[in-house]
């Protein structure tokens, strides 16, 4: 079901802000600092996924100093949708996994269906070791066996949007985490 531009800026300003802009720019920081703790000696292609990695990649690139390099995947099972359906994938990374450390950041673990289902074909691709960063981390029992190694923020479980998240393919750049009312 898609939505205009008008009503998409109707849910924004009734939406419940969550994770203000400072407090998700601390939180990138955080992981920044993690991330550099655990991998600033292992070469690794850190892989956005889009389209909602594109944010939370963004910000994090520029608190991890160390050499990396990067490249970028497409995998989805929303289609500017509300639920998930099965796993597509639009573009595969460029770049060789094989023996590599990798690390896939993403905008949000929610059920984990789409970021497991990417972490293994990055294993089957024969990376030596795979790690995933998100910016936010839903509170609920639904998770499918995943867990993130680096979170920035967990949010209740409610339909989110904002620093990368959408809201039927809008809403992405709002500059905090925001609660769609009554989601």
């Amino acid at each position: 079901m898609s939505v205009t531009p008008q009503q998409a800026a109707q849910v924004y300003s009734e939406a419940d802000c969550l994770h203000g802009n400072a407090e998700v720019a601390a939180a990138i920081a955080r992981m920044g600092q993690e991330i550099t703790a655990r991998l600033r000696d292992s070469n690794p292609l850190v892989l956005c996924v889009l389209t909602g990695g594109i944010i939370p990649m963004g910000q994090l690139m520029t608190h991890l100093d160390f050499p990396l390099q990067t490249d970028y995947l497409h995998a989805t099972r929303y289609r500017g949708a509300t639920t998930g359906g099965e796993l597509c994938w639009l573009v595969r990374p460029r770049s060789e996994i094989k023996d590599r450390i990798v690390l896939v950041v993403d905008d949000i673990l929610d059920e984990g269906v789409t970021l497991k289902a990417i972490l293994q074909e990055l294993r089957a691709q024969g990376a030596r070791e795979v790690y995933s960063a998100v910016l936010v981390e839903k509170e609920h029992d639904r998770k499918h066996g995943m867990q993130a190694d680096f979170v920035g923020l967990t949010v209740p479980d409610r339909y989110v949007f904002g620093y990368g998240m959408d809201y039927k393919d809008y809403l992405r750049n709002a500059p905090g985490i925001y609660a769609v009312k009554g989601m």
